[in-house]
Parts: C-alpha cells; structure tokens; sequence
C-alpha cells in the first residue's frame, strides 16, 4: 500500500524540530491538513510547531490533546474578530519574563514569583541574564560562529571568544584574545573586565574605542593581551557586542510572544494583523513628551494642538511626563491633580477626540510615585481621575511600558538617559558621529534600557527583565530632555521627541502602516 505523502511530510517536519507525533496524533493532523492548499501547509505545520514550543512540553512526544491546544492557539491569532488584539498597553510589571537555556539554547518562560523586595539572589541574577542574553547571541554573529569542517577557511573571517578565566589560564604570553565582558571598577580608579568565569583587571591607555557609549556595567568586546608579569590586560581594542535583528532572533528561537500582552505568538507573525496594519494608512500616533500641564503657554499650544486633530482624531495621544514644570520636591500631589483637571477642561471640547483617541500617560522621573528606581508604577488613579472621566480609552502606563499596534511592538520610555551615560563614559565617544546614534547603537547593542551601574539608574532586581530590549522590538521611544532625534537600525526606529515646552511646542506622529515619523511644531501664528 503507498505511503500518504501528507503524512510523511507531518512526520518528517515535527522530526526536523525534535518532536515525534503518536499515531492519532499523525492522523488528527492529515484530517486538518486533508483541504489546505499544497503551497499553505508548511506555514500551517510551522505555526502548529511554534504553538507547541510555547506549552513547556513534558517531552518530545506530541499528545493529541496538545495538538487539540495548539492549534485552537492558531485559530485564535488569525480570527478577525479579535480586535483586542489590534491594540494592547503592556504594564511592564506583568511582562513574561525568560531565561536562556544553555542546554537546550531555548528561551523558557520563567514562572517565578516576582516582588519588588529582592533578594540578594536576584541582585546577582541581574548582571548575570544581561550577560548570558548578551553573550549567546554573540555566539551566533557570524565573526563568531567556527567554520564549518571541510569549508575553506578565509583568514580573519572567524573569531575565536574566549572567557577571562581561559585567558588568565593560558600559557603562551602575549597571545591576542577577544572576551566579552563587562566593565567594571573593582578597585578605585583601575577598571577590570568581568564575566561569569573570572575577573581581571585591564590597561584601557592603548586602546582603540570603537563606536558607542562605554560606560561602566556596559558589556564589551575586549581585544588584547595578557601580561602575567604585571597582571593586567593590555587592551588594544574595545567595541560594543552586535546586536542581532528580530528576525534571526525568531528564527532562532521561534515564534514565541517574548514581548507581553494577550497574543500567544509573536505578533509580528500574524497575517490578520499586518493586513489591518496597511488597510488603515491614516492611523498615527501623536508623541509628547514633558507635558507641563501648570504653564499656561503649555495648556494653550495643546488646545490648538486638539483643535487642529478634532475633524480627524488620532488613533492615539502618547503623553510622557514630567507634567509639571518644576523639580519633585516641587511637584505636590495637588499641583499635578489641578493640571490634569485642566486637561479635561480643555477635552470637553472635544468630544470626538474624547470618544475615538487612546490616551496613554507614562509618569517621567519627577512626577509622583515610589521613588527614582525602575521600571515606576502607572500614576495613581486619584491623581487624574477627572480626566478618566472625560476619556473614553484611558490608559495610565507604567515606565517604561510596551505598546503592541497589530504586527508592530513598541517601547515607551521617559528617562533622562543621555546625560546620565554621558556623564558615566569611560571614554567620551568619538565625534565622526553624531552623539544620539552612539546612544542608540549602545541600547539596542546591550539589549536593555538602562545599560548603567544599578547605584546610578536603581532598578528593582526581580523586575531587570522590564528594560530588555531583547528581541529587539520595532518602535523604541526614549522619551528626554535632549533634542529630539531619530535613528534607524537593525530594523529598529529609535527616537526622542524631546522637550514639548523647550523645543518650540514640536512633537514627533508616528504613522505605523508606513513605519515613518514626522516632524511637527505647533507655531505662534496658528
């Protein structure tokens, strides 16, 4: 009897992935897969698979019952129906949270409990996942990846890394070694370069800084040598580890929803997504950022502002704080309620946009809250609860926060960031580029938000995986008091608004279906 071609071909693509199918297994997939066209069924197989890595399976043997689970998860990402998954504000503190298996080179979910009381044990674990996320995507860059045996190997197109406990055991002086590590001052004044192996400390006078921000607690790529006479590492060049695309992260490692929110696969992923992504061109984000709402001249230019969009509202107003204008010892509770109860007097106005626009507030350093350490909890209801009254889709965020728009995964964040890290360089960085695409290509090489020592940008320990920047999603918005600025790299757009009041009332829109940022000012003439 002939052999079923459809069944091989489910047999043989589950045993490419390590998984083998029992028998009714195999026969509940044919009869799905029985009407599909031909050229669909790899997408349908790969989608199933991807399902079936995010159960946490018991073991390589599928089960009906899972198959049954995966793919109603399938059916439910392609359902036009679901337009709550159109658009999603993501409180980074019910952000999953995943840890790299250096066994099975998987992404787990990590399922436990977090509290913002670490312990000891999570303070250790916050450098130690930023370096493995760093270090086994290194790995896999091709100046990393050993030759395969038999190719012909091209002279210097592989680099061998090496961990600084290799480097200290060595024993050919002199030697030439690259390490990825991190920078650190063990002792005052003499920086060492630290990885989960060993520390030693190095000789930074000779060294050639390559493009970035180095700072320490950066991870680096350290090229030299060892001197055992003196026990020092003398560094003859420093970069920044390269940062990996989305796309070969998720090759990688499936498509799995690292990011948050109610989808079950990355939404990057789904077709029904992108197709309401391009159908709807006119849709735009409308991005502020210290929206002082006690000056006066601040709650005029915002009127014209929302006079201007009331015929055609926009799909979204983000407002990033301070929303007053003065230092946080200046910021009483009552001076906040009072401008955002002047917010919604200028709203009433405008019904439409009150009815249609999303209204995301994300708290900047100097507005209420817990204290300096991050990620902040969204503002307090009571704070500007007769502006929910007035708005029909609300959302107080968190800092930062993630928004998810159909295919495309955004990150807000309001921080005075650049200052901070330019006053914490090692090494101010070289002025053939300009500083902001410095600033970006160290966040998006780091594979987190706040790549600086945690007694100058405190962070709560259990909640570190918050500021991750990995995969690297596909807005980030870094929200300061540095002029506004736009960079695009490693299909990433990252961007300032900059200072509302102090850049001449300009903010940035965002128009998604197009994936470009427009420039806009509000003048005095209008």
């Amino acid at each position: 009897m002939p052999s079923d071609p459809l069944r091989g071909k489910i047999v043989k693509t589950f045993k490419l992935h390590g998984l083998t199918l029992r028998s009714d297994s195999s026969t509940y997939l044919q009869s799905l897969l029985r009407e599909t066209d031909h050229a669909e069924i790899d997408g349908a197989l790969s989608r199933i698979i991807d399902s079936l890595t995010n159960l946490n399976l018991p073991s390589a043997v599928i089960e009906k019952s899972m198959l049954e689970t995966a793919v109603s998860e399938c059916n439910d990402d392609v359902k036009p129906e679901n337009s709550d998954k159109v658009f999603n504000v993501i409180n980074v503190f019910d952000a999953p949270k995943f840890k790299y298996n250096n066994e099975k080179k998987k992404l787990l979910l990590d399922s436990t409990p977090k509290s913002l009381f670490g312990t000891a044990d999570d303070k250790t674990r916050v450098t130690k996942d930023r370096y493995t996320m760093v270090m086994q995507r290194t790995l896999r860059h091709k100046l990393f990846v050993p030759p395969v045996i038999g190719a012909p190997r091209h002279s210097g197109s592989s680099f061998t890394l090496q961990t600084v406990e290799q480097v200290l055991g060595t024993q050919a002086a002199h030697t030439k070694s690259i390490v990825l590590g991190m920078l650190v001052q063990i002792k005052e004044g003499r920086y060492s370069i630290e990885d989960c192996s060993a520390h030693m400390e190095c000789d930074l006078s000779s060294a050639k800084f390559h493009h970035g921000m180095f700072t320490e607690y950066t991870f680096v790529l350290a090229e030299g040598t060892y001197d055992d006479t003196k026990n020092v590492y003398k560094v003859s060049g420093i970069g920044l580890p390269p940062p990996e695309p989305a796309t070969v992260s998720r090759n990688y490692f499936g498509n799995a929803n690292f990011f948050g929110g109610p989808a079950t696969s990355g939404v990057g992923s789904i077709a029904v997504l992108k197709e309401v992504e391009l159908q709807n061109p006119n849709t735009m984000f409308v991005i502020l950022s210290d929206v002082w709402l006690d000056q006066v001249s601040v709650l005029n230019k915002l009127k014209t502002m929302f006079r201007g969009y009331s015929k055609s509202p926009p799909y979204a107003f983000i407002f990033f704080g301070n929303f007053t204008s003065g230092q946080s010892h200046e910021n009483s509770i009552q001076k906040v309620k009072d401008g955002f109860a002047a917010l919604a007097e200028i709203l009433s106005n405008y019904p439409e946009i009150c009815a249609d626009s999303h209204f995301l507030f994300v708290p900047g350093p100097s507005d209420p809250g817990p204290g300096p350490s991050l990620p902040r909890p969204p503002l307090p209801t009571s704070i500007v609860e007769p502006l929910l009254k007035k708005l029909s889709k609300p959302h107080l965020c968190s800092n930062p926060a993630r928004v998810q728009y159909c295919s495309q995964e955004i990150v807000l964040f309001r921080e005075n960031l650049i200052n901070k890290m330019c006053r914490h360089c090692i090494k101010f960085p070289n002025r053939d580029e300009e500083l902001h695409v410095h600033f970006a290509k160290t966040l998006l090489s780091q594979g987190h938000l706040t790549p600086l020592p945690l007694h100058v940008e405190p962070v709560y320990w259990s909640h570190d995986h918050a500021l991750r920047l990995y995969p690297i999603p596909d807005v980030v918005i870094v929200a300061d008091k540095y002029d506004a600025f736009s960079v695009s790299a490693n299909d990433c757009l990252l961007f300032n608004p900059g200072s509302f009041p102090k850049s001449n009332f300009s903010f940035k829109v965002y128009l998604p279906a197009f994936r470009k940022l427009e420039n806009c000012e509000i003048s005095d003439t209008m």
